[in-house]
């Protein structure tokens, strides 16, 4: 038997039954108590050591028009493909050295 693949976005998930509020109602009212972590493993030391903060972090782009000097810019485009990535990653870096 073929099923058909459903997929929703938030505007379009169908509203809540009366039973499915009563559900997380009562799943709201529990205890953290009562919350059965015994299927997380542990997080070690060695979990730790090799962890990347923000590494699934993805910042929102927004299209901005800038001028920049004429001789910056085919210097920018000479190293290939990529010149308006590399001009952001230039500013996150001095973005970030002037944060610390």
């Amino acid at each position: 038997m073929k099923k058909e693949m459903v997929s929703y976005t938030l505007d379009s998930l169908p509203p809540l039954t009366d039973e499915q509020r009563a559900n997380l109602r009562a799943l709201a009212a529990r205890p953290d108590s009562e919350i059965d972590y015994g299927d997380i493993p542990p997080l070690t030391e060695a979990f730790w050591q090799n962890a990347v903060r923000g590494r699934f972090y993805k910042p929102i782009k927004r299209q901005i028009t800038a001028r920049v000097d004429a001789d910056v810019l085919e210097w920018l485009k000479s190293q290939g493909a990529g010149y308006q990535t590399r001009i952001n990653a230039i500013l996150r870096r001095e973005m970030l050295a002037s944060v610390k």
